[in-house]
């Protein structure tokens, strides 16, 4: 019997769901969630039709939940609209903030749960998926793939401004993207420390969207196009150019799919962008917040990206 239930860690709650045919000691797939504003659990699981999914493929699907009213003296941990609070660079390294807890709540599932190390994926839209891309940077060690829809490149506001980032300085990187998204790599690179491996990448963006501007999704795939490169013992600039383009129609949205390739030739990032999409996740359900009913079908597209890497042959 499948199960939806709420826990807490060190103050955050989260959801898990539990496929009905799971048994223990028999190792599955966790795929981590990460909402973006306004939302929580239950509506981006509604949104998303994740469980679903996981119901028909056995996986097990993690909901860690940034609760807007948690600890309103300690900025890093707060947000009004229940933000991850990506832009803070408390919650951009490895062992610290918000990156940190949700390592955690993955440590207690992995104690309880049958969980297969080699296939922990993390994906989210908007604050979430910024929140996505950190904790490929800072736990490269945990994560197998991530999921950026409608997303910010690592780091992306200290690139930006070289100063002390604020919610406001968020807002206008999230409208102008930032100054430098090689830099940014760069950048993830280095946090990535004795850690560091290449990272399967798929972004998902909506060409319409006026809350993050599409350039955001772009520069994601260049921000880990350079950090890969890097890994890989490149110098310089990475050449962050598809090797393979993909058009067509899904759902009655338009969509261009751009794969890039690492240099051993093996498809390690995607870049979907949406036409007349917003800020939404692609092909979800009307019964959650920001999402688009029409598109490619991001949750699928997603789960057979992840399935399909093979994570020893990312391994430097």
């Amino acid at each position: 019997m499948s199960s939806f239930s709420e826990y807490t860690h060190l103050g955050y709650k989260y959801k898990l769901y539990v496929p009905s045919r799971y048994k223990v000691g028999n190792d599955v797939a966790l795929m981590v969630m990460l909402h973006g504003c306004k939302q929580d659990p239950d509506d981006f699981a509604a949104g998303t039709k994740m469980n679903h999914l996981a119901e028909r493929e056995n996986f097990i699907v993690l909901y860690p939940e940034m609760n807007r009213l948690f600890n309103p003296f300690n900025l890093a941990q707060f947000n009004l609209d229940g933000c991850w609070n990506w832009f803070l660079d408390y919650n951009q390294h490895r062992k610290g903030g918000q990156p940190k807890v949700i390592k955690g709540i993955i440590d207690d599932i992995k104690k309880k749960y049958s969980i297969d190390s080699n296939k922990v994926y993390v994906t989210g839209l908007s604050a979430g998926a910024a929140m996505a891309s950190i904790l490929g940077v800072t736990y490269p060690d945990v994560f197998s793939g991530i999921g950026i829809c409608s997303g910010l490149p690592y780091d992306a506001v200290d690139v930006f401004i070289s100063a002390d980032p604020t919610a406001q300085t968020a807002k206008d990187v999230m409208i102008q993207g930032t100054s430098d998204p090689y830099k940014c790599g760069e950048k993830a690179y280095e946090e990535m420390g004795n850690y560091k491996r290449k990272m399967p990448v798929i972004v998902f963006h909506g060409i319409c969207d006026t809350t993050v501007h599409p350039i955001n999704g772009q520069q994601v795939i260049i921000q880990w196009g350079q950090t890969n490169f890097l890994v890989e013992g490149g110098k310089g600039k990475a050449d962050v150019a598809p090797a393979f383009l993909n058009a067509g129609i899904a759902n009655g949205r338009s969509y261009t799919q751009h794969v890039y390739n690492d240099k051993n030739g093996i498809s390690i990032m995607e870049l979907w962008m949406i036409d007349r999409m917003g800020h939404k996740w692609s092909g979800g359900s009307p019964n959650g917040s920001y999402t688009d009913p029409m598109g490619p079908v991001a949750s699928s597209i997603l789960w057979r990206f992840f399935s399909t890497q093979n994570l020893g042959q990312f391994t430097v």
